[in-house]
């Protein structure tokens, strides 16, 4: 039987790895990567690959969620790794594959990094456990248009807790849904204006992790005409602020037009 180890790259290159991550890297007899949950800086994978004496076999999403690339190995080696941007476990996929391992036999180590679920409150200086349940914003597409995410931000504002939206990607297209887009989406899904209305605080965070990391906050509006570069993007919907997370925030306040 194998050992799974799960590595976390964490937010940004191959530098937020540590000696732990490398070491189980290098030990490895097969490496996965997967990067549909979260992509990497470009040229990370390929900057890492020597540094660990391994190619690293990427799987997209059908593939990890089959399991068999990922189960086959470990029935053939006794050591196999998946790196995974961020947190291994943040993402249900992540613990499912670990409970299919489980189920066929083998044992499995985790090996954590940093995650957006954590990085955008510390970022930001909001207080960690005042946060709801997290959201998640799909695409649009033709008959497909759900108000859930409206629907939690109201149920988690309603509680006094603030909302991390993640946004949707699909990285085998090139597709990133920006911010900008995000906020249209959460705007044209809120017809009545209660949750997510023009003057509603929102806060922007852009490439957490990574050299050129950013945040913007500002009233819904205001914040649709910002350019924020390039992707990973995630927005924050905080609920009432407690002075010291009003201060913090007041640092990324976006100037009026």
């Amino acid at each position: 039987m194998g050992e799974l180890t799960f590595v976390g790259l964490g937010l940004g290159d191959e530098r937020g790895l540590s000696s732990l991550h490398l070491a189980a890297l290098r030990a490895a007899d097969r490496v996965f990567a997967e990067e549909y949950t979260a992509v990497a800086p470009d040229g990370t994978l390929a900057r890492l690959s020597p540094v660990i004496g391994h190619p690293i076999e990427t799987l997209d999403r059908a593939a990890l969620e089959s399991e068999r690339p990922v189960l086959d190995a470990l029935a053939a080696h006794p050591r196999v790794a998946l790196l995974v941007v961020g947190d291994p476990f943040a993402a249900t996929t992540h613990v499912a594959l670990r409970l299919a391992a489980e189920r066929a036999g083998h044992t499995w180590r985790y090996l954590p990094n940093a995650s957006i679920v954590t990085a955008a409150p510390a970022f930001l200086g909001l207080m960690h456990y005042r946060f709801g349940r997290i959201v998640s914003v799909p695409f649009p597409s033709p008959g497909f248009s759900p108000r859930s995410p409206v629907e939690q931000v109201g149920a988690n504002r309603s509680a006094g807790l603030h909302t991390l939206v993640l946004l949707d990607l699909r990285p085998e297209e090139g597709r990133f849904l920006s911010a900008g887009e995000a906020l249209a989406i959460l705007r044209s899904r809120d017809e009545e204006e209660r949750v997510v209305g023009p003057d509603t605080p929102v806060a922007v965070v852009a490439r957490l992790g990574r050299d050129d990391a950013a945040a913007w906050f500002g009233p819904c509006d205001r914040l649709a005409s910002v350019d924020f570069g390039p992707p990973p993007h995630a927005l924050v919907v905080p609920a009432e602020l407690h002075f010291q997370e009003a201060a913090a925030l007041e640092r990324f306040r976006v100037a009026p037009p």
